[in-house]
């Protein structure tokens, strides 16, 4: 497997005490893989790919358990120079936020061409070259006379195309993919997704795509993960979270999505809010917000329960779920 975490637990220490942002997170993603990670803000869907990618804010944040094994090695053993050397190189990360990600005050095509100089010893010219040879792949137009531009220069999914492009440079074996479509139009997210699909196959990378949107990953999904206060509560192969979901959050999230044959109804809405990560709800977190709540599942964790060789669910009456 290119990438397994095993048992990933992360805290904040804060002012008002310790939250508990991840866990006892497990996946993994193979190379050619997709795996989507979906969940709602404070689910820890991003802070295990910070711990991941090590660009986690130490202090506050502090993994206190776990192991991050990619291509066989524990990246949390591995030295600060260490993983410096596979960030960009093997591993990279693609933000949702392109235009506070990139440096206003360089152009795009310093800011691509870097990478060549500081990891392959390029010259700046050679770099420039590359950088112009990486726009075009990832289809900006006139990318020859643009790469001198700034990133306020560029449209949201411009600007969102050159951070593919700049994940891509060093052809790493996975790319995560952090909200990549959160602040763009319909038509421009199906263009970026799509594009990210097209390169993903074919550079034969690993990549976790993170989102709240089940409607995002749909097509370019292999694998889904729902996270929920920190935790998995479901993990199975795209098409059977669609089919059937085995737990109520997976199903709320589903319910969520505007469908065309439901012209003129009220959207449905999870009721509540995400748990204070400072006090998680003891049983299933879930429990609060939860229509099929009962007496065990505010007093019990419910583990990832088996539900098929591929496929768990942490609800305890995931068997009702799946066939509700």
């Amino acid at each position: 497997m290119l990438l397994e975490v095993r048992d990933l637990h992360v805290e904040f220490r804060t002012r008002d005490g310790v939250a508990r942002a991840v866990n006892g997170v497990n996946y993994g993603v193979d190379a050619g893989e997709t795996l989507a990670v979906l969940g709602e803000s404070g689910s820890g869907k991003s802070v295990t790919a910070q711990a991941i990618m090590g660009i986690l804010d130490i202090p506050p944040g502090r993994i206190t358990g776990g192991e991050i094994l990619f291509q066989g090695r524990d990246l949390l053993k591995l030295k600060e120079e260490e993983r410096r050397k596979v960030r960009g190189a093997e591993m990279a990360m693609i933000f949702q936020d392109a235009l506070s990600s990139l440096n206003p005050v360089l152009s795009v095509g310093d800011q691509l061409g870097e990478m060549f100089v500081v990891h392959r010893g390029m010259s700046k010219k050679d770099a420039r070259a590359r950088a112009v040879e990486l726009m075009d792949r990832v289809r900006i137009p006139g990318a020859g006379a643009r790469v001198r531009d700034y990133p306020h220069q560029f449209s949201g999914g411009m600007r969102q195309r050159i951070m593919i492009a700049m994940a891509l440079a060093l052809e790493p074996a996975l790319i995560i993919a952090d909200e990549p479509t959160t602040a763009l139009d319909v038509t421009v997210q199906a263009q970026v997704m799509d594009l990210l699909a097209e390169l993903q196959r074919e550079y034969h990378m690993g990549l976790i795509l993170i989102t709240h949107d089940l409607g995002v990953v749909a097509d370019v999904a292999d694998r889904i993960v729902v996270m929920y206060a920190g935790r998995i509560v479901e993990s199975a192969p795209v098409h059977d979270i669609y089919k059937a979901p085995a737990h109520p959050y997976t199903r709320g999230l589903l319910d969520s999505i505007p469908r065309l044959d439901q012209k003129g109804q009220e959207l449905y809405a999870i009721k509540g809010l995400p748990p204070n990560l400072m006090h998680i709800p003891p049983g299933c977190a879930f429990n609060p917000r939860c229509p099929m709540a009962r007496d065990v599942c505010r007093t019990d964790e419910p583990p990832l329960y088996e539900v098929s060789d591929d496929r768990g669910s942490a609800c305890h009456f995931w068997t009702e779920c799946l066939h509700g």
